[in-house]
């Protein structure tokens, strides 16, 4: 799956977050991670911890 800048996408530990550095596609992003009670974190991922994309920037631009 390719991701882009500002996906919002679900992680296998359960958690959702937005890309917001792609470090190298398909390897690694940097990603602020929704820690619950409106906190968020901003940590490195991998794509293998990546279960899915809710949907991608193209598709939420051309929704505006």
């Amino acid at each position: 799956m390719k991701i882009e800048l500002y996906d919002k996408i679900q992680l296998k530990n359960g958690k959702s977050a937005h890309i917001v550095e792609i470090y190298e596609q398909g390897v690694a992003y940097e990603a602020d991670i929704a820690e619950g009670d409106g906190e968020y974190s901003t940590d490195t991922i991998k794509q293998s911890d990546i279960l899915y994309v809710f949907a991608d920037a193209a598709e939420r631009r051309a929704a505006i």
